[in-house]
């Protein structure tokens, strides 16, 4: 029997070695496909958004910098507001040039569950400095009733 001296680093390599194969089955794109979609050209969750109630109407705020009025859509269906759009790039430059690049491109789509039942037919949209502001009026059922109460001594 021949006797090897043990060596930290042969271990901690093994062991590395052993946790990167473990990972790879566990995060498949089967399990995680967000994670393995790429910003360009697919579908991303952008654009971030607020979403407040103000009492008889509920309204989303989305940043979108550097798109137009016309690089984005808006669709209200049932109870799901839809905006989705492409953010172009605006030159091509080649890859080798970059030192740097954080900035996607591609198509995006965002879809917000909307807590009330909406009057589809008056919704309203505003588009200023990169952030769009959708105005979505609550039907009438859903909006919060004051009732007052006489108490009686």
């Amino acid at each position: 029997m021949a006797i090897m001296r043990w060596t930290p680093d042969r271990e901690l390599d093994r062991f590395r070695r052993e946790m990167e194969r473990v990972f790879d089955e566990f995060f498949t794109e089967e399990r995680f496909p967000a994670l393995f979609r790429v910003p360009t050209g697919d579908i991303v969750a952008f654009p971030p958004i607020d979403v407040y109630d103000e009492g008889d109407k509920i309204v989303v705020k989305a940043e979108l910098p550097g798109l137009s009025k016309d690089d984005v859509e808006i669709i209200v269906k049932d109870r799901e507001l839809v905006i989705r759009g492409e953010k172009k790039k605006e030159e091509e430059i080649k890859e080798e040039n970059y030192y740097y690049s954080e900035r996607s491109f591609g198509r995006f789509m965002r879809v917000i569950r909307l807590p009330v039942d909406i009057k589809t037919d008056e919704v309203k949209a505003r588009f200023k400095n990169g952030i769009l502001e959708i105005e979505l009026p609550k039907v009438e059922e859903a909006r919060p009733k004051e009732i007052k109460v006489e108490v009686e001594e």
